[in-house]
C-alpha cells in the first residue's frame, strides 16, 4: 500500500492519542505527518516531543500538503473549520472523529468540495496502543484509502466497521466509556486507601485488575456472567461485595449513563 501523508487537525486529547498511537506503532512515519491546532503552545510542545512531525499553524497549509485529514476537533467547530478549508478538499480523504456529525452532514458540508470522507469513532486508549474504534460502512472512499484509514486505528487497537444506525450505541460502549473506567478506577483505589493502603498502590492494583478482567473477556471468548460466577465462591467475599452492587443499582447505572450518552449524541446529530 502507497504510503500517504496523514494531516492531523487538532491536537486536543483524542488527537494526540491517534498521532502519538500510529507513530509509537510504526504506522507512519513522522515525516508523513503534518499537525495544526489553534493552540500554539500545544504545537510547541508537541514539537519538542515529534521534531519530525510538520507543525501548521494554518489548516489551510497541512491540507495543501496531505492526502488524507484526520478531523480531530470538537464537534461544533466542525463546520466553521471544513469551510475554512474546503477550497483545498480536491482530492483529498477526510476522516470525521466528530460525535454527533451523521455521514449526511459530512456529505453536506463536503458537498462541491471534491474530497471524499469517512466517519470514525476512537477512543483515548488508542494512546497506548490498545483503542476501540469504529468505522462507518457508509463512505465514498476508495478501497485503499479504507484500507490505509482503517490501519491508523488497527495499529492503535481494534477496529470494527459498523453501519451508521449503531453510531449513538458506539459512542456509549466504547467512545465515551474510558471515562466511566476511570471513575471505577478511582472509586477502586480509594476504597483501598480506606482500607489503609498506599494510594499508588491502590491505584496499580485497581488498574491491574481491570486490565487483566478485561484481557480475560477478550483472549477466553468466555461469557462476563460466568468468569465473575467463578470469582464468587460460596459464603465468600465477593458474593457479599457482588449483593451490595447490586442492591445499589451498579449495573442499572451503567446502563442508564451509557442510554443517557446515546441519546446525547442521537440530539447532537438532529
Amino acid at each position: 500500500m502507497a504510503a500517504k501523508r496523514i494531516g492531523l487537525i487538532g491536537a486536543g486529547n483524542m488527537g494526540s492519542a491517534i498521532l502519538r498511537g500510529m507513530l509509537d506503532a510504526g504506522y507512519v512515519k513522522a515525516s508523513q505527518v503534518a499537525v495544526c491546532d489553534t493552540s500554539r503552545r500545544k504545537l510547541e510542545e508537541l514539537s519538542q516531543e515529534m521534531p519530525s512531525v510538520t507543525f501548521c499553524e494554518a489548516a489551510v497549509d497541512l491540507v495543501e500538503q496531505s492526502d488524507m485529514v484526520i478531523l480531530a476537533i470538537k464537534p461544533h467547530y466542525l463546520a466553521g473549520v471544513l469551510a475554512e478549508i474546503g477550497g483545498s478538499l480536491a482530492g483529498k480523504a477526510v476522516i470525521s472523529i466528530a460525535a454527533g456529525w451523521t455521514v449526511s452532514m459530512l456529505e453536506d458540508a463536503l458537498q462541491g468540495t471534491g474530497a471524499t470522507y469517512l466517519r470514525v469513532m476512537p477512543n483515548t486508549p488508542a494512546m497506548v496502543g490498545e483503542g476501540m474504534t469504529a468505522l462507518c460502512d457508509d463512505s465514498n472512499f476508495s478501497k485503499e484509502d479504507f484500507a490505509f484509514a482503517k490501519g491508523i486505528f488497527d495499529a492503535v487497537g481494534r477496529t470494527v466497521i459498523l453501519p451508521e444506525r449503531l453510531f449513538d450505541g458506539v459512542i456509549a460502549i466504547s467512545g465515551s466509556s474510558p471515562a466511566y473506567v476511570f471513575m471505577m478506577l478511582e472509586a477502586m483505589a480509594d476504597a483501598g486507601v480506606k482500607e489503609g493502603l498506599p494510594r499508588s498502590c491502590a491505584y496499580e492494583m485497581a488498574a491491574q485488575s481491570v486490565l487483566g478482567s478485561a484481557l480475560m473477556v477478550l483472549q477466553s471468548g468466555t461469557h462476563p456472567a460466568s468468569l465473575k460466577d467463578a470469582v464468587c465462591s460460596p459464603g465468600g467475599t465477593t458474593i457479599e461485595a457482588v449483593e451490595e452492587l447490586e442492591r445499589k443499582g451498579f449495573r442499572a447505572a451503567i446502563m442508564d449513563a451509557m442510554g443517557a450518552c446515546a441519546e446525547k449524541s442521537r440530539q447532537m446529530s438532529r
